[in-house]
């Protein structure tokens, strides 16, 4: 055990640790002072009424001036503490639009990172100085929270949906990484470390591991794998039997029940293991699920692929993977190529 497990408080390492502190001095300064004027007051009162004391015991007729300045008097402290809080809650909830993106599944009792150029790793995320990073995490069993007291994050990370978190590291060094709700018997062995590094070491660092896919590329091969072009591509005989993926993230989509949905990561998500829960308009719910056939890290994938699809492309190909998309948008007209195939395999229905 080193000084810096002895810390009082731990270091803040990140760009918004030093506004976080300062609010949490702010209100325990004021809970400081209030305290203590109670303290006197209750002290002072108990030794001036005290039994056999001989001082006037008439009772008070409260002042309403008094009680009116007691209950606004706080007021404008209430206030700056709310709107300071309100301030700090929405950028930390605002990840910056050029964020490095990381995958995160928390498991029992592990965490597993992927970077942005496929490297994975194990309870030990290196990370670049003073740049953005953005987290997405899911839980592949219980309950998790990822914690980085050094960073001033706390999210939890929850089985069957995304969470995300983001922060940059403004000094290199090595952090702790806690899981702060409790996941069962190994709980509190469920620690890591984050490893923040100049540019250039993090870039020497990657460059000296051993050669990855890229998420993306990852997905398109497991878009092939599982024949999802089939019916998400038309053939030269055949037209498209489902939803067109090219340029479709971030898009609405018009359900067969009439609702809109977005197509962000959730939707996705549901989509490739609950596919019968949202119908797109137009087509029949005739995809398989793939609820346990693929894995958190492989949904993950797979929507980084999808995500990279480009609408302006007419096979919706991404160049790196090898793997065929479609056209752009839902609703689109399909594409005029594609490989073909009859299983069905679609994100919100088929067409028959």
């Amino acid at each position: 055990m080193n000084d810096a497990d002895l810390q009082l408080f731990p270091e803040a390492a990140s760009t918004i640790a030093p506004r976080i502190d300062a609010l949490f001095w702010f209100i325990t300064g004021i809970t400081v002072v209030l305290s203590l004027a109670i303290a006197v007051m209750v002290v002072f009162l108990a030794i001036r009424y005290r039994r056999k004391n001989d001082v006037d015991r008439t009772p008070y007729l409260p002042n309403k001036k008094l009680e009116m300045a007691w209950l606004i008097g706080p007021l404008p402290i209430l206030l700056v503490i709310f709107f300071w809080s309100a301030q700090l809650f929405f950028e930390i909830r605002r990840a910056p639009h050029d964020s490095m993106q990381v995958a995160v599944v928390g498991r029992q009792w592990m965490w597993k990172f992927q970077q942005p150029t496929g490297r994975r790793e194990i309870d030990v995320l290196h990370v670049p100085v003073n740049r953005p990073v953005q987290l997405t995490m899911i839980s592949q069993d219980v309950i998790h929270s990822f914690y980085v007291p050094a960073f001033r994050i706390k999210q939890d990370v929850l089985p069957g949906t995304y969470t995300t978190a983001w922060f940059e590291a403004d000094k290199v060094g090595t952090y702790h990484l806690f899981c702060a709700e409790y996941c069962g018997t190994s709980h509190s062995r469920m620690v890591g470390k984050i490893v923040v590094m100049s540019q250039a070491d993090y870039e020497n660092w990657l460059a000296g591991g051993k050669a990855q896919e890229m998420p993306a590329v990852a997905g398109g091969r497991l878009f092939e794998q599982y024949r999802c072009g089939s019916c998400h591509m038309a053939t030269e005989t055949q037209p498209a039997r489902a939803p067109s993926l090219a340029g479709l993230f971030g898009k609405p989509v018009r359900l067969a029940d009439g609702r809109t949905a977005t197509a962000d990561q959730e939707y996705l998500r549901e989509s490739i293991l609950r596919p019968n829960d949202k119908i797109v308009a137009g087509y029949q719910p005739l995809m398989p699920t793939f609820q346990g056939q693929i894995d958190e890290e492989g949904v993950l994938q797979l929507i980084a692929y999808i995500k990279s699809l480009d609408p302006a492309s007419s096979t919706g190909a991404h160049p790196a993977a090898g793997a065929t998309g479609t056209a752009a948008g839902a609703g689109s007209p399909p594409p005029a190529v594609g490989p073909s195939g009859t299983t069905p395999s679609t994100f919100g229905g088929s067409k028959p």
